[in-house]
């Protein structure tokens, strides 16, 4: 299958350089209530990731950015064709869902596809009931999903194109935690377990509620 890409990340926050160990260690300056949380440092900081959007759900309704990000989400872009890795990371976000939900803390998984033209509500619906049932899936035009992934720097390509009965959606598979008014706070690559997923998200939600 095609090689899913992984996030560059590289920081150009304004920042103290300190020399641990033979470690360059940077440390953003400013603090934002979540810094005791965050592991992460991109160019642009984590506000340049999102944007406001109507899409559909799987149940076929339109839906804003606002309904669907009510309550701490962790968002993740994928297709319902995808042989693996989209189950995969789906299904550990809806583990690390289940972790959050047992220590008291609600939260949820959201799947926004990558690939409109075949992804419609009922193949979204299907695919959440097989993977993730509590999952919101979110399709729309190919406009509207292009936005949207631009908004979360998302990267994708439709490979051999040309053979629709087999074909491959090359994509981050990046997961991002979004806090209601406070947007994306963090993201975790795809070799960050269950249960780190859910220690760190539970860090920014129990920092947001204090």
């Amino acid at each position: 299958m095609a090689q899913t890409r992984t996030l560059i990340l590289t920081s150009t926050l304004a920042a103290a350089v300190l020399l641990v160990g033979g470690w360059l260690v940077i440390r953003p300056s400013g603090t934002d209530g979540f810094q005791q949380c965050m592991r992460s440092n991109v160019q642009g900081g984590m506000d340049s990731f999102g944007t406001s959007f109507t899409l559909t759900n799987q149940d076929g309704e339109r839906v804003t950015d606002a309904e669907v990000f009510s309550q701490p989400s962790l968002l993740y872009f994928g297709y319902t064709f995808c042989p693996d890795v989209c189950p995969m990371d789906t299904a550990r976000n809806a583990a690390a869902v289940d972790i959050l939900q047992e220590r008291g803390l609600n939260a949820q998984s959201v799947f926004v596809t990558v690939d409109p033209a075949c992804d419609t509500p009922e193949a979204l619906s299907e695919f959440a009931d097989a993977v993730a049932p509590d999952m919101i899936g979110l399709t729309g035009s190919q406009a509207e999903i292009d936005a949207v992934s631009k908004g979360w720097r998302n990267y994708y390509k439709l490979l051999n194109e040309d053979d629709a009965d087999y074909y491959l959606v090359d994509h981050l598979a990046n997961s991002y935690l979004i806090l209601p008014k406070q947007g994306t706070v963090e993201f975790f690559p795809r070799d960050v377990s269950a249960d780190e997923m859910a220690e760190r998200s539970a860090c920014f939600i129990d920092a947001a509620a204090s």
